[in-house]
């Protein structure tokens, strides 16, 4: 462990992280035909954990745990409240982090489509084994960020029966907000006189979650005129990897680190494209939103608790390029409308989902847990 000036804790360096994280993915090589980016074990012991029960802390607050950073059993140590904010669905699944339409979570997993798997009794019924053992002994309460995901993870063998609460992620509304399209696109070096079409994620173009073979088929299908005056732009994976034609120039900026390059990004494109097949709350349509950019989605997941289809975004059909792209051509095609809708989107985010708000809304389910175990012996907790 290693104290920092900020006052965090680390449960290892940079190295070991990275370390960890390869080991603890080795058990998927033995799964060939597995979804890439999807699963985690979390069989690898780290230090983090033991690290914050050194502290005897009154609540712990966890939030991704997984690629080496915690193993399952390793929560067995904390023995006062806990908060689990699920950003996916791992808590509750055999492994996996999108199970897409797979609801074999509600029973015992195992067969797991996620790991191309044939076999009852695979890692992910290994998994799910072991984390049954370990949340039986937590003093548990989970955040879901969606509607949607709480009711999965309700309707879950391994979480059926908690308290889950709905709180939205948050956004940082003084870094990401609305400012100048074209000293944004001079900033970033960024054409001044075309169309931008902003597409991000982490692991944007190697995920198929994320859904950018249908990105292109919607960019492939607008009319000529429309891709001659457009173009693309990707963040959120390899820089240097190719991007498939389009019919339109793309630029792809590869991984971005900094906060503020990421909100003038959002702030230089005419609109932001979120083709992904599952999603629970995504961060960076609430960042675009915040940044007065219009976005167009899959209504799927969280995503029509984010965006108001025709109000200050477009909801496509699940899964279908052409309403997909007829949603891009929509906003495309008039700028009054995109900064009308954009205006909208920024105003709902820091009207509902400004950090300060979202912060509130946890301190108080704090201070009900804490207030619950005020007769509990001081021995008994972490």
């Amino acid at each position: 462990m290693t104290e920092h000036p900020s006052d965090a804790i680390s449960a290892g360096s940079h190295f070991g992280g990275r370390l960890r994280a390869f080991l603890d993915g080795l058990p998927l090589h033995f799964y060939r035909h597995r979804i890439r980016h999807s699963f985690s074990a979390a069989w690898v012991p780290g230090r983090g954990i033991a690290a914050a029960a050194a502290l005897h802390p009154e609540l712990v607050h966890l939030h991704w745990v997984v690629e080496g950073f915690v193993q399952v059993e390793a929560l067995r140590r904390l023995r006062c409240p806990v908060v689990w904010t699920l950003h996916d669905s791992w808590p509750f699944t055999g492994g996996c982090h999108l199970p897409g339409e797979c609801r074999r979570y509600e029973a015992s997993c195992g067969h797991c489509p996620v790991l191309g798997s044939a076999r009852e009794h695979d890692l992910s019924r290994r998994v799910w084994m072991r984390k049954r053992a370990t949340w039986a002994n937590l003093d548990l309460t989970c955040v879901a960020p969606s509607r949607w995901l709480a009711e999965r993870a309700r309707a879950s063998s391994l979480l059926g029966g908690r308290r889950i609460e709905v709180i939205p992620n948050g956004v940082d509304v003084s870094i990401y907000c609305p400012g100048e399209r074209q000293a944004a696109r001079a900033a970033l070096g960024l054409p001044a006189d075309r169309r931008l079409v902003l597409f991000g994620a982490n692991h944007a173009l190697s995920d198929r979650n994320k859904g950018f073979d249908l990105l292109l088929a919607a960019l492939r299908g607008l009319a000529a005129d429309e891709r001659a005056q457009t173009e693309l732009v990707v963040f959120g994976d390899d820089g240097g990897q190719p991007v498939p034609d389009c019919g339109m120039p793309v630029r792809n900026l590869g991984v971005l680190q900094k906060e503020k390059r990421v909100a003038q990004l959002y702030r230089a494109a005419d609109l932001f494209v979120a083709p992904s097949r599952q999603e629970n709350l995504p961060n960076m349509v609430l960042e675009a939103m915040a940044c007065a950019t219009p976005c167009v989605a899959f209504g799927v997941g969280g995503l029509p608790e984010l965006i108001g289809h025709g109000i200050d975004g477009y909801l496509a059909v699940p899964g279908d390029s052409a309403d997909l792209g007829r949603g891009i051509a929509w906003m495309l095609e008039d700028a009054g409308r995109r900064a009308q809708q954009g205006e909208k989107a920024a105003a709902k985010v820091r009207e509902e989902f400004a950090l300060e708000r979202i912060a509130g809304r946890y301190l108080q389910l704090y201070s009900e847990l804490l207030a619950a175990g005020e007769g509990t012996p001081s021995e008994s907790r972490c």
